[in-house]
């Protein structure tokens, strides 16, 4: 045994130590990957699950850490050969699903290896680690610390210690179940319809209490954002009624300027948001690639958030910024938080944090689901990560348009 496997089976042990006194699964599977990554001289690791033919990437380290929150077809031949079993599988980076490939790719990804985690006979999660085009390790090695590792994942879902997320297949836990295309789309509508509502009630409030103290500018500019979110909640009511049959019509995905989107959609958030909103965003950033309209409606709902969950001294932040296949942005708080163990629970349907005065809190539940549908319809990702110093950062990943235009996404 290396010198290398050593120092893994130190902090696997140690992981397991915190684990069975009380620690979360999440943060542990995190800790195991980054001691995998090391041991095998790795550019990263990521740790998925699995559900029916659904998998998603939970916990990442390295290069793919951005990789957080993806979602991937669980139903392919490469997925079936590790949901078959605990082994340990070799894969070219070419073999594995075309656009978790080119984004791999752009990082310099040549190779990768798997190993499932199989619990009572089932594999509901797997270990990845994603290497360069350098001279590879000593192959037992390597298998050796896969399996290792896999092995420690088992057992943290064994223990059910905030684990699986995703999953269905132990007894007690599971998800709450999606909903039908045709369902899914009256609550994504709903929803939708929710924002202007909000935004027109606000400005209308605004003019009714505070006439006298308003200059004209100002007065015209309420009254042109009225006109404005009247004209877009009549669109949503048309949208409604022309898809309450055959459901929700595909959008034609484009590229287009996030920084813009970015800067008209905080424009257009109610005046209590856009107070207490710091806005950091660079001049300019590659084109994105998805629904320029969705970014008004995503936006408004990590902001609110932000602002639900913090105290009203906190500011909440919004930045952007681009790496080699994706554009981003991220709403960060210093509100009170989201536990590590609950990052992928907030997505879930009518989930409410556990230890949040939900009470005194409006809401049902609906909007991460939905922002989460929203942005994988258009082949992004959200995720949710604790903020260090006390937080949440939200953050969103679409394509970038560039490469998709020329054939490399």
């Amino acid at each position: 045994m290396g010198a290398r496997s050593r120092s893994l089976l130190a902090e696997l042990t140690a992981t397991l130590e915190r684990v069975n006194a009380g620690g979360a699964g999440l943060p542990a599977i995190g800790e195991v990957l980054e001691a995998s990554h090391r041991a095998l001289g790795a550019l990263g690791a990521a740790a998925s699950e699995y559900v029916d033919n659904d998998g998603r990437v939970i916990a990442a380290s390295g290069i793919v850490a951005p990789f957080v929150g993806i979602r991937f077809d669980g139903d392919t031949s490469k997925s079936h050969e590790v949901r078959a079993g605990s082994g340990v599988h070799a894969y070219a980076v070419e073999d594995i699903q075309p656009l978790a490939a080119e984004h791999l790719k752009a990082l310099g990804v040549h190779r990768l290896l798997v190993a499932g985690a199989q619990v009572r006979g089932r594999v509901i999660a797997s270990i990845t680690a994603v290497f360069g085009g350098g001279p590879g390790g000593d192959p037992e090695d390597e298998i050796a610390i896969m399996r290792w590792s896999a092995a420690v994942a088992a057992h943290l879902y064994l223990d059910q210690v905030g684990l699986p997320i995703l999953g269905d297949g132990l007894p007690g836990v599971g998800r709450t179940g999606d909903i039908s295309e045709r369902g899914l789309f009256i609550a994504m509508a709903s929803h939708e319809l929710r924002t202007p509502v909000t935004v027109i009630k606000g400005y209308a409030d605004t003019l009714n209490d505070h006439w006298d103290q308003l200059d004209p500018q100002a007065r015209m500019d309420a009254i042109r954002v009225i006109g404005q979110r009247s004209g877009e909640l009549a669109r949503l009511v048309d949208r409604l009624l022309t898809s309450a049959v055959g459901g929700p019509a595909d959008a034609a995905l484009t590229s287009f300027d996030m920084v813009e989107a970015l800067r008209t959609a905080v424009s257009e958030l109610p005046a209590s948001l856009r107070r207490r909103l710091v806005v950091q965003l660079p001049a300019r950033l590659p084109p994105a690639w998805g629904l320029r309209a969705d970014v008004e409606m995503v936006l408004t709902e990590l902001v609110t958030n932000g602002d639900k969950y913090s105290t009203p001294a906190e500011p909440v932040t919004l930045s952007a910024g681009a790496d080699e296949g994706t554009v981003y942005y991220r709403v960060a708080d210093r509100g009170v938080g989201v536990r590590p163990d609950e990052v992928e629970l907030a997505f879930e349907r009518y989930w409410q944090g556990t230890d949040h005065d939900i009470t005194a809190r409006h809401g049902v539940g609906l909007g991460l689901y939905l922002v989460r549908k929203t942005i994988e319809r258009q082949n992004g990702w959200v995720s949710l990560r604790p903020r260090d110093g006390g937080g949440t950062v939200a953050e969103v990943r679409l394509p970038r348009g560039d490469r998709v235009r020329s054939g490399e996404a």
